[in-house]
């Protein structure tokens, strides 16, 4: 249900329903039908689909060569105090009319900083009171919030990485008040994605030092939750560079090393973005499948980087063939554990229409959705889990049943390999398996 502030920012629009594949209406689900049950769950349990506050209320379609193209009414208010509630108000009506359930937020998403420390709180006190009133009449939840300690020039040379300890400390008094604020909208998880947390150059960068002031720095942030009574996930979200050269946490295997390192694994999982997982040179479902195999696939940031640009472009998601192959691993791990689907996405710097709003995370959605039927029916209805597990069965009984049990030595194997002789090629059947996934879409 949508909740209307004093006005109503997306005149015309009302409550995208599901209306099936041969629907014609732009302005309706295809795929995404929210109470559909597959595999166990509905739609709406796999996905918890949640609208990120930065790219849909606070982006103006800016870039490095032009300013914003896109004009929003909840932009207008000068007083930062009305900005941020008419902002709230925008996003409220817009989760509603879009039937979704979560947001996720940074600090300053929120409301505008100020000018010292102590005035932004008192700012970000405000917005939060407000905003709890708009999840109170609403029932939306917030999936996760997060601080912004990386557009403020004070990080240029990172946050809890910095050389300096007072920039360090300030950062750590703002993560604070944002895990306050988190607790206090009952945010179900927190995320770091480190976006400073890395060098321009190794010359003036004591690698080993930054890191070992990361580790410290997540740890006096679980420690303040935990004895606020914080019971969510902790969230990392791997990227391998931009804006620095070299982020720490630059995918999910380096995110989970350190983790394991700094004693972190128990509290912390890992927040995948599709477009970060390209930059690092990985797919969407590598990542995620490295997530899964540490038992630390947290949550989604959903969007799609431009295949010929080499740099993060977090458009909207549409295709289909990536995301069935990122279903397939997300349904055999289980799904998520504490997350969900962010919109981590932003329309173009050319849509400057207000439904074209509505239209990108239609899509998006759909693009999900249709992904989880296809690689349902995969699972369900073909060879691919059979054909897997033959590829393997070798391991299923004798001794490569005991080799994966460890009870061979290396003296074993080679006793095998002196029976065994020479080895016939075994086929790995990959275009078969290519074949299935386009045969299914």
């Amino acid at each position: 249900m949508a909740i209307l502030g004093y006005k109503e920012y997306f005149k015309g629009i009302g409550e995208i329903k599901f209306e099936g594949k041969d629907s014609d209406n732009p302005l309706a689900f295809k795929y995404y039908n929210p109470e559909q049950v597959v595999a166990g769950k509905t739609m709406r349990e796999h996905f918890k689909f949640s609208i990120a506050y930065w790219h849909t209320f606070c982006g103006q379609g800016g870039d490095p060569f032009g300013p914003g193209t896109q004009s929003f009414e909840w932009d207008k208010a000068s007083d930062p105090i009305q900005a941020a509630k008419d902002k709230a108000d925008a996003a409220f009506e817009f989760i509603g009319k879009m039937g979704f359930d979560y947001f996720c937020f940074h600090d300053y998403d929120l409301i505008q900083e100020a000018s010292t420390f102590a005035e932004s709180e008192k700012r970000l006190v405000t917005i939060t009171e407000y905003i709890k009133e708009k999840k109170a009449a609403s029932g939306v939840k917030l999936l996760w919030g997060t601080a912004n300690c990386f557009s403020n020039p004070r990080y240029m040379n990172g946050a809890a990485t910095n050389p300096d300890f007072d920039v360090l400390s300030r950062a750590g008094g703002q993560v604070k008040l944002a895990l306050d604020a988190t607790m206090a909208l009952d945010g179900e998880n927190y995320v770091f994605w480190g976006g400073r947390e890395g060098y321009m150059s190794l010359l003036n960068t004591d690698m080993g030092r930054e890191l070992d002031h990361m580790g410290q720095f997540l740890v006096m942030a679980r420690d303040y939750a935990r004895a606020q009574g914080f019971k969510g996930n902790f969230f990392i979200e791997p990227k391998p560079m931009e804006p620095m050269k070299h982020q720490y946490d630059f995918d999910s295997a380096t995110a989970i090393g350190f983790l394991k390192e700094y004693g972190l694994e128990k509290d912390f999982k890992i927040n995948i973005e599709v477009n970060h997982a390209t930059l690092a040179q990985h797919t969407f479902q590598h990542e995620i499948a490295t997530a899964a195999k540490a038992g630390m696939l947290g949550s989604l940031d959903a969007n799609r980087g431009d295949y010929q640009n080499g740099w993060d472009t977090d458009q909207f998601p549409n295709n289909i063939q990536e995301t069935t192959e990122a279903m397939l691993v997300f349904l055999k791990a289980g799904g998520l554990q504490g997350g969900g689907v962010n919109f981590d996405a932003k329309i173009r710097r050319n849509s400057t229409d207000m439904e074209d709003v509505f239209l990108a995370h239609i899509g998006g959605a759909d693009t999900f959705a249709r992904a989880l039927l296809t690689a349902d029916k995969i699972i369900t209805s073909s060879a691919y889990d059979d054909l897997r597990t033959k590829r393997y069965s070798s391991f299923d009984a004798g001794k490569g049943k005991d080799f994966e049990a460890g009870k061979l030595t290396l003296e074993d194997l080679y006793k095998v390999a002196q029976e065994n002789g020479e080895l016939e090629l075994k086929s790995g059947k990959q275009e078969l398996f290519e074949n299935i996934i386009n045969q299914y879409i």
